[in-house]
């Protein structure tokens, strides 16, 4: 592994760093305030990253994405990641990988659309009842014919309020294992509007303003079986071949939040002065700037391993698994202290760093809780034993 960036990974954060700050540090403080992110502002900084070449820089060349390989998006990641959430996810789109999965006839209608920014796409697995374990749902596909009918609920489904479509995943049956019986699952292509789907507002929470989840109900959904992304009962296995890193994407993004935090605390405790010295001289300030850059390099490292060895072939759970419980621990860390360190300046939004204090909170539930990131790496260690 080379531990130094190419020129053209170089160039690549250069540009996603400048466009970040010129083009999306302006609208934070709105999005912030009103919690909400206006269709205008969307549209104007989606039109200038498609401009730079920043739009769906996780897609393929050959579908007209950037073809990043997977390190060098993930540095990608970690410059997007300083910005408030909504900002950076919505404008500056990565349409989901599963995309790619789909027949000539499905990217002609969903995946191409969403490379130029004329769609955008949502995924839905988490119900109300079934979150980590996605073998627990209930939300149902039943053949009827050549169609399927749909029924059930998907909840905390990020920005489906602006999606032109959901890529739902639905129980199809049933399959007998050693440990019992286990839901078969299918992945299906909902076009909003589809008569029996219905999208409704969500929750309101702390973390990441402006960026919305929504409750999708299914009401005797009718589709025809070319709706179907895959094979019909393997929605996992077209989960597991086509999303992609995304616990790594969750952990770079991480990164780029916790190093801002991190520039703002030097930045402040050099300036700051108290008792006739700058704050950073005493030794309560001077230890946690030097624990936060630790931690911040050794989830940057985890990271950095993790997206390497994805390109290399050889990546296993636990690596990328490591990086997201890393790294999602060490933002919630380093934006805390940040805060401790400029006082009660650290809690007023004239600064970002409450906003990266609040957003840090999701990271270490979304895309598997901490406790299943510790799940993963036991399993990994103890398996080779028979345990």
């Amino acid at each position: 592994m080379q531990f130094a960036m190419t020129e053209e990974q170089q160039m690549i954060v250069d540009t996603t760093r400048a466009f970040v700050e010129k083009e999306i540090y302006p609208h934070e403080l709105e999005v912030e305030r009103s919690g909400h992110l206006p269709m205008e502002i969307i549209r104007e900084v989606q039109s200038k990253a498609i401009e730079a070449g920043l739009y769906a820089a996780n897609m393929p060349e050959e579908v007209g994405g950037a073809g990043l390989d997977t390190l060098t998006w993930l540095m990608y990641e970690k410059e997007l990641g300083r910005a408030n959430y909504a900002l950076h996810w919505t404008c500056v789109a990565r349409p989901s990988n599963i995309l790619l999965a789909g027949t000539e006839e499905q990217r002609e209608k969903y995946l191409y659309p969403c490379i130029r920014g004329e769609k955008w796409d949502c995924l839905a697995m988490t119900e109300p009842g079934a979150g980590s374990d996605l073998r627990g749902m209930k939300a149902s596909a039943k053949q009827d014919g050549d169609d399927f009918i749909l029924n059930g609920t998907k909840h905390f489904i990020s920005h489906a309020d602006i999606a032109d479509f959901s890529i739902v995943f639905m129980a199809t049956g049933e399959e007998e294992t050693p440990r019992g019986p286990k839901k078969l699952i299918t992945a299906f292509f909902v076009d909003k509007g589809t008569p029996g789907f219905s999208v409704r507002e969500g929750y309101r929470n702390v973390s990441h303003r402006g960026y919305t989840n929504a409750v999708l109900e299914f009401d005797n959904c009718r589709l025809p079986k070319s709706a179907v992304l895959g094979e019909v009962h393997k929605g996992f296995q077209v989960a597991n071949d086509w999303l992609g890193a995304t616990r790594l994407q969750v952990a770079a993004t991480c990164l780029g939040r916790a190093e801002r935090a991190l520039q703002h605390a030097v930045e402040y405790a050099a300036e700051r002065r108290q008792f006739g010295q700058q704050i950073g001289k005493f030794q309560g300030v001077s230890f946690k700037l030097a624990d936060m850059a630790t931690e911040l390099k050794a989830a940057e490292l985890l990271t950095w391993m993790g997206g390497w060895k994805f390109d290399q072939g050889n990546v296993t759970e636990s690596d990328m698994s490591m990086a997201k419980l890393k790294a999602t621990e060490m933002l919630a860390m380093v934006a805390d202290e940040a805060i401790q360190i400029h006082g009660g300046m650290g809690l007023m939004d004239e600064l970002p760093l409450e906003r990266i204090w609040r957003d840090a909170r999701v990271e270490r539930i979304w895309e598997g809780t901490s406790e299943i990131q510790r799940h993963i790496i036991s399993r990994e260690m103890l398996r080779p034993l028979g345990a």
